[in-house]
């Protein structure tokens, strides 16, 4: 009898070992998001450069999260990706299912004057961006304008897509600052469609990415050259000029400085605010890994995008620092802005 015991008891105390030892090697963020869909969503058409490295990311992530779930894409374009930014801050699930591609420069309108922003960017979690490419403002070899100093008194006509995007924010706020004599015809759908305007002529260039025009073949064919670098330091792929170079007066470089921090943020990948922080690190893990990637990295060449990896932290730090810009230089922002 008592042998008997003694045996049950051992077994018992075998299996409670072993239960525990199980519940040890458990990882919750695995179990969550093992069978499961995530759904990057991306605020921008089909077919730009954004939308481009949002389906790589999509392809190789998932490899490198734990319990290996599939990411799905959805196209969600709108008002230069703040109709999506509002998404993820207020409506889309807080449970690491959901994470967006928006625009670099949305996180910094409620700081200046933006309208129609409901969120604030220091609370949402910052997953990574795959680039840091830089605006460039290309034109058509025939253009009036064929140098940077004679859009100081020479108009160039350049297509856009809308309100808050890139394309229509940079030539507004440039002509605004410096006095740049730049009209805006707004309403392509994205930059590939600006990219095929200028190139049928019904308007002289359009700022996008650099990646974008790179892949461009009217602009591979060398029938459109880049006019001006819209970024804080010049890219080594081109030895175009810096807008900023026509700043003269100091108060009009930190506006410039300001309004151009975005070019820092490269294309921010976000997660929405009260995910769980293990999964948030997962996720940002799983991001920064994917990156390095052989594949990875082989797809990036062949669709002729660059990885230069910018870290949450970093991106977190851009945006607290635009918080903190002096107020006489947010109100010359605004200005520029139009938003006074």
């Amino acid at each position: 009898m008592f042998p008997f015991r003694s045996g049950a008891m051992a077994l018992s105390l075998a299996a409670g070992v072993m239960l525990a030892s199980t519940n040890l090697r458990a990882d919750p963020v695995e179990d969550f998001y093992k069978g499961k869909n995530i759904t990057l969503m991306i605020g921008y058409s089909p077919g730009g450069t954004d939308d481009v490295w949002a389906r790589i990311v999509a392809k190789y992530m998932p490899k490198y999260l734990p319990g290996k779930p599939n990411i799905v894409t959805t196209n969600v374009p709108g008002a230069g990706s703040l109709l999506l930014t509002n998404q993820l801050y207020n409506t889309q699930p807080k449970d690491g299912t959901v994470f967006g591609l928006i625009n670099r420069g949305v996180p910094f309108e409620p700081y200046l004057g933006g309208q129609g922003d409901r969120f604030d960017p220091l609370k949402f979690n910052y997953i990574g961006s795959p680039d840091r490419d830089i605006l460039a403002c290309v034109v058509r070899n025939d253009a009036p304008v064929q140098k940077l100093e004679e859009l100081l008194t020479k108009e160039m006509i350049v297509g856009a897509t809308g309100a808050g995007a890139d394309s229509q924010t940079y030539p507004e706020v440039l002509s605004n600052l410096l006095g740049l004599k730049i009209k805006i015809v707004s309403g392509y759908p994205g930059s590939r469609d600006i990219l095929l305007a200028l190139e049928r002529g019904e308007v002289h260039g359009g700022c996008v990415s650099y990646d974008t025009a790179a892949r461009d073949a009217y602009f591979r064919a060398g029938k459109s050259h880049i006019l001006f670098q819209a970024a804080l330091a010049k890219d080594e792929r081109t030895d175009a000029p810096l807008v900023t170079d026509l700043a003269k007066e100091d108060h009009q470089k930190q506006a410039l400085q300001l309004f151009m921090q975005r070019s820092l943020m490269g294309r921010p990948f976000v997660a929405p605010p009260g995910v769980p922080a293990d999964r948030v690190k997962a996720l940002q893990a799983a991001f920064r890994d994917a990156l390095k990637d052989p594949e990875f990295i082989d797809e990036a060449k062949k669709s002729n995008v660059n990885i230069h990896y910018v870290s949450p932290e970093e991106l977190l730090d851009i945006v607290g620092k635009a918080a903190k810009a002096p107020a006489d230089i947010v109100a010359l922002a605004k200005k520029a802005f139009g938003r006074q």
